[in-house]
Parts: C-alpha cells; sequence; structure tokens
C-alpha cells in the first residue's frame, strides 16, 4: 500500500433471517454504498445473504463470493476439514485485505446477525485489528422464530439459553433441563440428536420448529410432528417462556382445526417424494389410505395409521372425512398424483355430502407414473398427450374403446393407466387392435413397471410386437404418436422422443 492511499473500511453487515424488509436503514445504505460487496457461499455458488440484499446492490460494485471449499462433505486437505477451513478463511480474508489495501470500503453481508453464528467473525478476526471496522447488527434467527410462532422468548427473570445443535445429546439433554427458554441452533443432520435431547430432558411437548423464518419457504410446527428427513440447515428448535405458554396455548390462535390433505407420494422412489408432501405427512395425526401405499410412509409412532383395501375408495374417504371433522389432521396418501386416477377426486366426491361441508380439503400433487415412466424412456411426451385407463370398473368398455379410437385418431401419444389385472385380461388385447386401426405397427411403446420401485423395468417395444400377456397392473404403457421416435444413440441406448413440431400436412 503506497502512503497516499488511504485504506478503505471494513463494514460487517447483518441482514436479518431472510425477509429483505427486516434489513435495517443503515444496512441498506452501507450495501449501496460500498465499493466491494462479498458474502460466503457454498460451492453451488448460491448465497442467501446476497439474495437478501440484491434490491441494494447497484451496477459499477466488485463482487466478492467467498466460497467455501468444503461444506459437510470429506476433504483430502493434509489439514482435514478444520485446516480446509482455516485455508479458506486466510485465503478469503487476503482477497478482502487488497480491496481495502487498495482505498476501497468493503461490505461483508451476513444472514441475521454478523456475530451471531456467523461467517462474518472469521474476517472480522482477521481483519479488524488492522482496517478501521464498523459491525452493524442485524435481527437474529431467534428473534425471527419467536415472531414467527407469536411466542415471546422470556420474561420476567426468565433464562434464555442459545445453544448449538452440534453438542452430543446427553449434554444438551443436561443445558435444556436447566434453563426456562432455549434455542436450539444449526439442525439439519444433528435434528435426531436435538429431538433426543429434548425428549431426555423432558421438554419435547414444548418445543417448536422454524425453518426459513420469514422468507417465503417458512415453515414452523411442533418439533415432535416433524419428519427428520425435511430438516435442513437453515432451522431451528426453540422452547418460548415457559411462563407465556399457558396464556398462548388458550388463546384462539392456538386452536389447531382438523382437515384432510390428500397427499401424493409419486411413483415411488423417496426421491420423487416432493418437499410439500414430505411436509403434509409430518403434519398429520392419521395415515389413510391403500396398504400399499400407507406402508411406503416411514413409521411415526406419534401417528395412527389407517390401511385399507385397494377398492374401497368412497369408504376410505367417508373416513377420512369423518376424522377431520372430529378436529384430527388426516393425510390420505395415494402414488403418484393424487389427482390422476386417485384419492383426491373421491375425496372431493365424498365430500359433497352437507355433513362434510366444513371440513377443509387440500391437495398436494406428487409426480405421475406417467412422468416417471416417460423420463426413463427420453421425452415421448414432448407433444399433445393424453392420459387414459383401461379399468373398467368404474366406466363401461364401450366408453373407453370409444375414446382410445377417438385419441387414436387424433394422434395423440397415449399413456395408459390400469392396461391389465389378474381379472381383466382381454381389455389390453381389444385396446391393441383399436389403436393398430390408427397406427402403423411400428409405433413405438413404452412397457413401464414398478417405476421407481426395487422391482423397476422399462421395455421399448412396438404396437406391433406387443405383447399383452406379459402386461400386469403394476405397468404403465405409452404408446407414440405417428411422430414419435425411438433411436439408438451412440452408447447403445434406446431412446424415445416426440418432436415438438407436427407437420403441417
Amino acid at each position: 500500500m503506497t502512503n497516499d492511499v488511504v485504506a478503505g473500511r471494513l463494514y460487517g453487515v447483518g441482514l436479518g433471517p431472510g425477509d429483505p424488509e427486516l434489513v435495517t436503514v443503515k444496512a441498506a445504505r452501507l450495501i449501496e454504498g460500498a465499493d466491494v460487496v462479498a458474502y460466503h457461499a457454498a460451492r453451488h455458488g448460491r448465497s442467501n445473504a446476497r439474495a437478501i440484499a440484491a434490491g441494494y446492490l447497484r451496477d459499477g460494485q466488485v463482487e466478492e463470493a467467498l466460497i467455501y471449499p468444503v461444506t459437510t462433505e470429506t476433504t483430502d486437505h493434509p489439514g482435514g476439514y478444520q485446516g480446509a477451513i482455516d485455508e479458506f478463511y486466510e485465503q478469503a480474508a487476503a482477497r478482502l485485505a487488497a480491496h481495502l489495501d487498495a482505498g476501497r470500503d468493503v461490505v461483508v453481508l451476513a444472514e441475521g446477525d454478523p456475530f451471531f453464528y456467523g461467517s462474518y467473525m472469521h474476517m472480522h478476526k482477521r481483519l479488524a485489528h488492522r482496517y478501521e471496522t464498523t459491525v452493524v447488527p442485524g435481527v437474529t434467527s431467534v428473534s425471527a422464530a419467536s415472531a414467527v410462532l407469536g411466542r415471546p422468548l422470556m420474561e420476567r427473570d426468565e433464562v434464555l439459553t442459545v445453544l448449538p445443535g452440534t453438542l452430543p445429546p446427553d449434554e444438551l439433554a443436561r443445558r435444556l433441563a436447566d434453563t426456562d427458554s432455549a434455542a436450539v441452533m444449526k439442525l439439519g443432520r444433528t435434528f435426531t440428536g436435538v429431538r433426543s435431547a429434548l425428549e431426555k430432558a423432558g421438554r419435547l411437548g414444548d418445543a417448536f420448529y422454524v425453518e426459513r423464518a420469514t422468507m417465503a419457504a417458512e415453515r414452523s410446527g411442533r418439533l415432535s410432528e416433524i419428519d427428520p428427513a425435511t430438516v435442513p440447515y437453515f432451522s431451528l428448535a426453540l422452547l418460548p417462556s415457559p411462563a407465556a405458554t399457558a396464556f398462548v396455548q388458550n388463546s384462539p390462535r392456538a386452536e389447531r382445526p382438523g382437515g384432510v390433505t390428500v397427499v401424493g407420494l409419486g411413483p415411488g422412489a423417496p426421491g420423487w417424494l416432493t418437499p410439500e408432501a414430505r411436509e403434509a405427512l409430518a403434519e398429520a395425526d392419521d395415515l389413510v389410505g391403500y396398504k400399499t401405499y400407507v406402508d411406503r410412509v416411514p413409521v411415526d409412532p406419534r401417528q395412527t395409521r389407517h390401511a385399507s383395501d385397494n377398492k374401497v375408495e368412497a369408504e376410505r374417504a367417508a373416513f377420512a372425512l369423518d376424522l377431520a371433522r372430529r378436529g384430527r389432521r388426516v393425510a390420505v396418501v395415494s402414488s403418484g398424483d393424487p389427482g390422476v386416477f386417485a384419492m383426491a377426486a373421491a375425496v372431493l366426491e365424498v365430500a359433497e355430502d352437507p355433513q362434510w361441508k366444513d371440513v377443509p380439503v387440500r391437495i398436494v400433487p406428487g409426480l405421475t407414473a406417467a412422468q416417471a415412466v416417460a423420463s426413463r424412456a427420453g421425452a415421448p411426451l414432448g407433444h399433445d398427450f393424453c392420459v387414459m385407463s383401461l379399468s373398467d370398473r368404474l366406466k363401461p368398455w364401450s366408453v373407453i374403446e370409444s375414446r382410445l379410437a377417438g385419441a387414436a385418431a387424433a394422434d395423440l401419444v397415449i399413456a395408459i393407466y390400469n392396461p391389465a389385472s389378474q381379472t381383466r385380461k382381454e381389455q389390453l388385447v381389444r385396446a391393441r387392435e383399436v389403436l393398430l386401426e390408427h397406427r402403423a405397427a411400428t409405433t413405438p411403446v413404452i412397457v413401464g413397471r414398478d417405476v421407481g420401485g426395487p422391482e423397476e423395468s422399462v421395455r421399448i417395444t412396438t404396437l406391433g410386437e406387443l405383447d399383452p400377456a406379459t402386461v400386469d397392473m403394476r405397468c404403465l404403457l405409452i404408446v407414440g404418436s405417428s411422430q414419435t421416435k425411438a433411436m439408438t444413440r451412440g452408447n447403445g441406448q434406446t431412446i424415445v422422443y416426440t418432436p415438438r413440431h407436427y407437420p403441417a400436412s
């Protein structure tokens, strides 16, 4: 640094928990005026801090993304995880120091408060003794969580303890038992241990969970009702003020009405279950559904499971609605998407009865079997398509045959559900005959069986070579249009796709 250059000033700026409107006036002013804006991010490059501050950035500013070399994964650094992190902080501080030496003011963005479990403090320790430094406090996630729940943290002489979830469960339990109120940070992978500690301390019934407080994806509820598989790092456990608990629990806001949520589980693979569906399942008091589908949901000792046969949809819907009318939160589970040949229509149909007119019903979508099978084969649904069921249990075969002929004549790709069963073998034989009246024998056909499940198989054949005897109830068929193509790629894989453009003729 030359003698005539005045060093820049370092600012650690707290942004609050996530809502950009909770950024302080001072923080906003400093962000807008900074020469350099720095922020920490994982290796994917996305930064929550930058996203919060985005509206206060201006053109011409230098942005410094400080990318962690590791987060929770392993590293081959000779110093192990801590060695890799310490080296990263030294390098990051050096990058910021270069700007400060050049006379540039540097704002380091920090979610929540910079000195509250924040990454900024590691820059502060390395730079504050060398440069003029200002730290701007921000609203902490603990305060935000308390506000989200509408429950005070403490009052009068009560003691609030803030704990990291990374403590050993026994140590955590001891500290939880010795305090009035508590906030437990850093959940994610530690959630199971934190839940165990709360239970051991006799505090589980008083504990709440808050995720991404004040953000669009905010979620909160009783901690005992949260599925551990759905818990991200940006969440915390809260034990609110004991003195205020009785007042809040007796208020009208604390009343919990019952309701029915019809949840799509997707085709079978756990990774295809949506976060919204996981949340709905975790919140339920009762699970209702066909036994095969209920068995796919992990057991929660708090919940009551009501499994039944596959052919009692109306009875199942009435049972769920009656439970909800009595104040229970009921999840009715369906494979795939509940609105596609599944329980959503059954529940809504039964709910027309005046006795259940005041019972809330919500539908949570899921990945359909048609989408799953299509993805395994390529993109056969890339152009206009329709979805049909060959089951004649709820509609006459004459209607099915007429619709098949109409869809074939319209040159639509056709996804066929329920193609055959133990008692329905001839329908697919006749369906193939109808389709061949309108489609060439070389038309690609995809036969997906148990896609997303342990016995998954996907076969690509043609309409002419399709053998109905090889198809059962666990299969879904996709019959191509006249434009659908099957091609073999360089690795020998055959893929099927339907072009997005249709010839004018």
